[in-house]
């Protein structure tokens, strides 16, 4: 039996170190794009464990991988790299795992901003060996509806903000993403830190917008205010997306015109919440010290922080069975209609609020 491909195999296979193929694995730190995209092409041509159900990114164009359990297979569509630090990642193993075992592959296509903005589906894809599409990370109103005119089902885990259009003609599967504000609202205010602001851009997803929702209706049940000062909830407006670092910037910024601190920042996500964090570094803040912080998704990262981070759990082997249950349904009963299905989280509590310490 060939032995298990590890980061230090595919480092010395591509000549680099192993810290930048973790990274690029990992989705953390700065890398350029084109090294990430050649780490990842040699993770999955090595038959790295994290890439068992993948196809090579969209640069290069082959046929997709898949294992041979018949004709039927499923779609992936995502626009970035679901690293082991995205909740999807742990989702996705549980979801490829129910469906292989009811005959079905799945092929990973990595959507491009130019495809994006083109309205162009990835070349990797056929549309006529295809039973269903499941969406990771497919934000962007037009392509998503697109994708829902090619009448072939489709289930979207998160989707674009609901509301500001007609909802899409597809079934959608969020993690329960109010009743876990509430009792972190609810608890700070308990310990007496009433002043509660919320970070992240607000409109990127519907997650983070019922989550900003329920942060502000939390607010109002409690009767107490929600300070514009304290919500920043927008991001650097440029051409191109913006990046990490721009993003940490936007928040320097907003931080830099602050008199005073709340008693509590409710980040959108984890990696809203370590963007913060880098920022307080550079501001002399610390955490829990001066301000309490939380996060949500709880990532692996949240543990190994320093302080760790208070969040709320995604139960990501829920949200795996859930996605197969649904697309299972839509393919054998396509009139079914539409539906939106959530699943429980959990608050988990760490040093980031003063707690385990």
């Amino acid at each position: 039996m060939a032995s298990k491909v590890t980061i230090q195999d595919i480092a010395d296979a591509l000549g680099i170190s192993r810290n930048t193929v973790s990274k690029a694995i990992n989705n953390t730190g700065i890398l350029a794009d084109t090294t990430k995209e050649k780490v990842i092409h040699k993770a999955i041509e090595m038959g790295y464990k994290q890439f068992s159900y993948a196809n090579v990114p969209y640069h290069t164009k082959p046929a997709p991988i898949t294992v041979s359990v018949g004709n039927r297979k499923i779609a992936l569509f995502t626009t970035c790299f679901l690293g082991n630090l995205h909740f999807s990642s742990s989702m996705l193993d549980k979801f490829y795992l129910e469906m292989s075992q009811l005959g079905y592959s799945l092929t990973m296509h990595m959507v491009s901003v130019s495809e994006v903005s083109s309205m162009q589906l990835p070349a990797s894809f056929h549309k006529e060996d295809t039973a269903a599409i499941i969406c990771f990370e497919m934000f962007d109103p037009a392509y998503s509806r697109m994708i829902c005119g090619l009448d072939i089902p489709v289930l979207f885990v998160d989707s674009p903000v609901e509301g500001l259009a007609d909802p899409l003609k597809a079934d959608r599967l969020y993690m329960e993403n109010t009743s876990s504000i509430f009792i972190l609202v609810n608890e700070m205010v308990r310990r007496n830190k009433s002043r509660i602001g919320f970070i992240g851009e607000y409109l990127h997803c519907q997650s983070f917008f019922e989550r900003y929702t329920a942060y502000r209706n939390a607010m109002y049940m409690l009767s107490l205010p929600c300070l514009d000062k304290y919500c920043m909830i927008e991001n650097k407006k440029q051409p191109e997306p913006p990046s990490s670092d721009d993003y940490r910037e936007y928040l320097l910024g907003q931080f830099q015109q602050l008199d005073t601190l709340p008693d509590v920042f409710i980040c959108a996500n984890d990696f809203v919440a370590i963007d913060v964090l880098h920022v307080f570094q550079s501001l002399h803040i610390s955490v829990p010290e001066d301000v309490y912080l939380c996060g949500f998704d709880d990532s692996p990262e949240a543990k190994v922080l320093s302080p760790s981070l208070t969040t709320v759990h995604i139960h990501s082997q829920i949200m795996g069975i859930t996605a197969t249950r649904m697309l299972m349904s839509r393919i054998k009963e396509p009139s079914l209609n539409y539906r939106t299905v959530y699943t429980e989280t959990s608050p988990v509590f760490r040093h980031s609020t003063n707690d385990g310490i």
